[in-house]
């Protein structure tokens, strides 16, 4: 369980004006900004619920992500995460996390996955026959037992991150982080990726937090969003809520029966686009109030042999929010 009331963030900078005497002056009168990396923010993520953490880079999710696995202490504000305060890094609760990061090993690269695991068994103090019991279940269910006594340097990115899954999750941690964990693979690992994260929530229920740019992991693994934009809240809610209350507009896609009318189509509706790559494909972006109007206005002009209207792209959705100010429920 995880539990954030009004954390924020804020740094002091130095700040001095270039040259030589804008060093000495700064000796003698430095002067400082404040960067508010985080505002305050408040959430709650139940266990067995993966939320996911989304902002372009610089908006403070990994900010964040320090704090709540007590890395960073807050300027202000609380956590509670499974009962301990974060930054007091007492060992019982380092026991009860666990941080994957899609660009940072906590592997060997020189020495087998299966010697870098028996050193975590020792770190956590697992007994040998639940230890064994988990390794068994990641091995056959990551499909890794064959690669267990290969050099890590030697595993494919793939490989290597599904190691690194099996090294985070090997003590049974309550609450996960998830930092860009299909970062630069290819689509094969990353759906087995995402089935597995998807299978370890429903049968070991820990609260994760997901940060990735692939909306692909977003849609397949989390219920609900927190966006952030410049270190603000700009959302927070079910992902099955975000193209109902900010999608205002709709995709018109259809396919001309008869190229002869393609031009008094165009006349009448200019901001209509041709396919570049298919002949007689049209596609037309409109107001979501306009598409009964806009439809019976294209069926009177032209006969199409495809016609279908397609909701605004979620991963557009979910830009336009990054770069606009607002919360939503």
């Amino acid at each position: 369980m995880i539990r954030v009331d009004k954390l924020q963030k804020t740094y002091r900078i130095p700040e001095k004006d270039p040259g030589l005497m804008g060093s000495v002056r700064s000796l003698f009168d430095r002067r400082w900004i404040d960067r508010h990396a985080l505002a305050p923010i408040s959430f709650e993520v139940a266990p067995g619920e993966i939320i996911g953490l989304l902002g372009a880079n610089g908006a403070g999710k990994t900010t964040l992500i320090k704090m709540l696995a007590g890395i960073m202490h807050p300027t202000a504000g609380t956590a509670d995460v499974q009962g301990f305060v974060p930054w007091e890094r007492k060992n019982a609760f380092k026991r009860q996390i666990a941080i994957v990061l899609g660009q940072k090993s906590q592997l060997w690269p020189d020495l087998p996955a299966a010697d870098s695991l028996l050193l975590l068994r020792e770190i956590y103090g697992l007994e040998q026959g639940a230890y064994q019991k988990r390794l068994d279940f990641f091995l056959d269910t990551l499909d890794l037992r064959k690669l267990l006594k290969t050099q890590i340097r030697r595993l494919s990115l793939g490989e290597r991150m599904k190691f690194e899954l099996v090294a985070a999750l090997i003590h049974e941690p309550k609450v996960i982080f998830l930092d860009e964990p299909t970062i630069g693979l290819d689509i094969g690992s990353q759906r087995a990726i995402r089935t597995f994260l998807s299978d370890y929530r429903r049968t070991f229920k820990p609260a994760m937090i997901l940060t990735s740019h692939y909306m692909e992991d977003v849609e397949a693994l989390c219920e609900r969003l927190l966006i952030l934009r410049e270190g603000e809240l700009v959302y927070e809610g079910k992902l099955s809520n975000i193209s109902e209350s900010y999608a205002n507009g709709r995709n018109i896609r259809l396919q001309l029966k008869d190229d002869s009318v393609k031009k008094l189509l165009l006349e009448k509706f200019p901001a209509m686009k041709e396919d570049a790559e298919q002949s007689g494909l049209m596609r037309l972006h409109i107001n979501k109030d306009q598409v009964s109007e806009t439809l019976l206005g294209i069926l009177n002009v032209a006969p199409v042999t495809d016609l279908a209207v397609e909701e605004e792209d979620l991963g557009n959705i979910i830009d336009s929010l990054q770069t606009r100010r607002g919360a939503g429920k």
